[in-house]
């Protein structure tokens, strides 16, 4: 489909890939990952021919038919409404929409067979182009990317920057390419509509090409991932989590070769060493040397995912009720926030805001903030607490001509630089990078650094509203360590799920203008939350417990002891039979994680088949597992 050899591009003197080599086939769904500034954007833009490469060749068939995402697209203007927008994707049909209606306007004043015939054929063509089904299906696309019905109707230019790239998405599916190159395409997405989405591209016939820093979205829709790093493209024959896993492996294989390695040399220097003392010996260290240079040099492993220690100054901490909301209600001319809503924030809770956009999340967080005050009710801070506000229009208010370390400074005085040194190098800012000045950086360099400034801030409790855009995975990982490591109270809005699976102890979100509650991580919710009957909204999230002294329990009678045993033990063999199945999948991604398997079908046939069956044991078994324990923990409050 795709070809991609020994492609070399150069931006001034430095090489962005050096003799990289990728071949993208049909049907493949791959995720280009890589830190910030690798060049995957870069790469995008050379497949579709915007940039040329200093070298090698990128291939492909004349006819290929690529659809390509891209941030330029925010700069798209149009006065028409954004149904007409999305359905510019279908220009044959609209041109002969047009044709169609021209020639039915001359049938009202020549009826000869010509005419007749040219409207004929128009229309057999426009029909065997499903022309009639194309209003209805821009429409299907639209609404799944979060436009109500009266919105598909209003002209593009009304909506913000990323409303329109919504359209913009919505224009490039209905156009049914061969292949779909996406630049992060869950950035001004929702998280409903980020879950339409991955069920579109899952069911999606072509190839796909992904650049996207979301690891939840890019496990749900590639089947491989290729990794931009050094100069090359490094594939990987699965999803990202078996990325993570095979990367573990090549490393773990590659810091042995390379610790051997250096065993070798010094035992070699010190040969050297010996043998040059001694003229009989000379020429054979001569030739040790020699052998040294002309040796081909393992690397050792970089390491991606540093582990980081935050030290958090608080000179006061919070008394237990953090916030407190009181028949607090919001509303914008023909459209309603919240009404009578009430909620609290206590001390330690870490809460993650979620739902679709426009039902107020970055409201309420203002409100919280002090930062909206046009709203009835009550909403107020508690005892000692110190508040940082984490948006993102903070970048615009960085000082573009500071250096990063003074841009700290002036922001956390009490720090001394050795502790503002340490802070940013676990943001990615080492040696003279601190010295860097603002206007340098790039968006994500940037979002590190306000987001350093907000962690340095004696504040007991943090807003951050969508502080993972602009990151890329390691930052995202080193934030989630910055947070599990804070001992106050935050409240977060992000539609990273990962991110907020591994922060939120607590979820937030609103319905029907009340602020719900769910006591728990995003995963439990997004459980609870698929369980909900189709009346959801009339039935309330679980609510907190309240603080009571507990009630012993009641003797277990004699026949319910004999029942919760057996029920156990079931349990326990279930247990064992997960253990086994998931070492039978694993076994089985290793062998497809073998690029060599690829060229012997008959046993890539069987490896994929035996991988499936455990695949869909293991689901079976968990199923059963998860059925069970219920039983026995209902059996047990009885």
């Amino acid at each position: 489909m795709i070809a991609i050899n020994n492609l070399t591009f150069e931006i001034g003197a430095r090489a962005l890939y050096d003799e990289a080599n990728w071949h993208i086939k049909p049907g493949d769904k791959t995720g280009l990952i890589g830190a910030n500034g690798t060049g995957k954007t870069t790469l995008l833009k050379l497949i579709v021919g915007a940039y040329s490469p200093t070298s090698g060749t990128i291939s492909m068939a004349k006819d290929l038919k690529i659809g390509y995402l891209n941030q330029d697209l925010l700069s798209y203007h149009s006065e028409k409404s954004i149904l007409h927008v999305a359905m510019e994707a279908f220009e044959r049909q609209n041109q002969l929409h047009t044709e169609i209606e021209n020639l039915l306007k001359k049938l009202e004043t020549d009826y000869s067979e010509e005419i007749l015939n040219k409207l004929s054929d128009k229309q057999h063509e426009f029909e065997a182009l499903d022309g009639y089904s194309i209003e209805f299906r821009a429409h299907e696309i639209l609404a799944g990317l979060g436009f109500s019905e009266e919105e598909q109707n209003r002209p593009l230019a009304t909506f913000s920057g990323g409303w329109r790239m919504r359209v913009m998405l919505a224009r490039i599916l209905l156009q049914a390419p061969d292949i779909l190159l996406l630049d992060e395409p869950t950035n001004h997405l929702d998280l409903p509509s980020i879950k339409w989405l991955e069920s579109y591209l899952q069911a999606f016939e072509g190839a796909i090409v992904i650049v996207s820093h979301d690891r939840y979205f890019l496990d749900r829709v590639v089947n491989r991932i290729v990794e931009s790093r050094k100069g090359k493209l490094i594939p990987y024959a699965g999803n990202y989590s078996f990325y993570l896993e095979e990367k573990a492996l090549r490393e773990e294989i590659q810091g042995n070769q390379f610790k051997n390695q250096q065993a070798k040399i010094r035992q070699e220097e010190r040969l050297i060493e010996r043998f040059r003392a001694k003229a009989s010996k000379a020429k054979m260290a001569q030739s040790r040397i020699k052998a040294l240079e002309r040796m081909e040099r393992v690397d050792d492993v970089d390491d991606d995912n540093p582990e980081v220690n935050f030290s958090f100054k608080f000179s006061k901490q919070s008394g237990r009720h953090v916030v407190r909301i009181e028949d607090v209600s919001k509303e914008y001319p023909n459209l309603k926030i919240l009404s009578h809503s009430n909620a609290v924030i206590e001390k330690g809770d870490k809460i993650a805001l979620i739902g679709a956009n426009g039902r107020g999340k970055s409201t309420l967080l203002r409100i919280i903030a002090k930062t909206d005050k046009e709203y009835t009710g009550l909403a107020e801070m508690g005892h000692n607490v110190s508040v940082t506000f984490f948006a993102q229009h903070q970048l615009e208010s960085l000082h573009l001509e500071n250096e990063i370390l003074r841009e700290l400074q002036a922001f956390a005085p009490k720090h001394s630089e050795t502790e503002l040194r340490s802070i940013l190098g676990c943001f990615l800012f080492t040696g003279d990078d601190a010295f860097k000045k603002i206007k340098v950086l790039s968006g994500g360099e940037k979002s590190r650094v306000a987001l350093a400034k907000a962690l340095t801030a004696d504040a007991n409790f943090l807003i951050l509203d969508e502080p993972t855009n602009h990151l890329d995975i390691q930052s995202v990982n080193i934030l989630i360590q910055a947070l599990q490591q804070f001992e106050g109270t935050f409240i977060v809005v992000s539609h990273d799920r990962y991110f907020l699976d591994n922060v939120a102890n607590k979820i937030w979100y609103i319905e029907d203008q009340q602020i719900k509650e769910y006591p728990g991580t995003y995963q439990e919710y997004e459980e609870w939350a698929a369980k909900r009957p189709a009346v959801a909204k009339a039935t309330p999230a679980p609510q907190p417990k309240k603080e009571e002294k507990p009630k012993e329990k009641p003797p277990v009678s004699e026949d319910k002891g004999k029942q919760l045993k057996k029920l156990n033990q079931t349990l326990q063999q279930l247990e064992e039979k997960m253990g086994v199945l998931e070492k039978e999948v694993q076994r089985a991604e290793l062998e497809l994680g073998d690029a060599s398997i690829y060229a012997n079908k008959p046993k890539l046939d069987e490896v994929n088949e035996r991988y499936q069956k455990s695949k869909t044991e293991l689901q079976a078994v968990q199923a059963d597992w998860e059925s069970l324990a219920e039983q026995i923990l209902e059996l047990e409050n009885a």
